[in-house]
């Protein structure tokens, strides 16, 4: 269950944002350090997440779905230094081990979180 809970307890938590290595969808031995959207807890230790992406995927909304990925607008926060506006990927859950993230984003405002749950939960029941 997806529940919004940040605290500044040194801890990742639902809601907020974070960092790590996310592999490439085509080549999963490639990827590239990018912000991440703890959704909740998953039992071993591993987190449910979303990538952010800074690109802006309304422009090709379209051709996104036509390949199965789709984007949700969440505006801009701490996660991005130059306070670029970013999208979350729904349809990709990421299982992350909790101690390879790095604190360093930002929390999402309550009612953003809480509408990324509702829309992830279409391609995700288990968030």
């Amino acid at each position: 269950m997806s529940e919004w809970t940040p605290e500044r307890d040194g801890l990742p938590d639902p809601g907020e944002v974070v960092w790590t290595w996310v592999a490439y969808d085509d080549d999963p031995t490639q990827g590239k350090d990018r912000p991440v959207l703890v959704l909740s807890r998953a039992p071993g230790g591993l987190l449910r997440c979303l990538q952010l992406s800074s690109q802006d995927h309304d422009l090709d909304a379209a051709d996104e779905a036509r390949w199965g990925r789709y984007w949700m607008d969440i505006g801009s926060g701490g996660w991005d230094s130059s306070g670029r506006p970013s999208e979350v990927r729904l349809d990709r859950l990421l299982l992350l081990p909790e101690d390879e993230v790095r604190r360093e984003g930002a929390a999402l405002d309550r009612p953003v979180f809480e509408a990324v749950v509702v829309a992830a939960r279409e391609h995700h029941p288990e968030v």
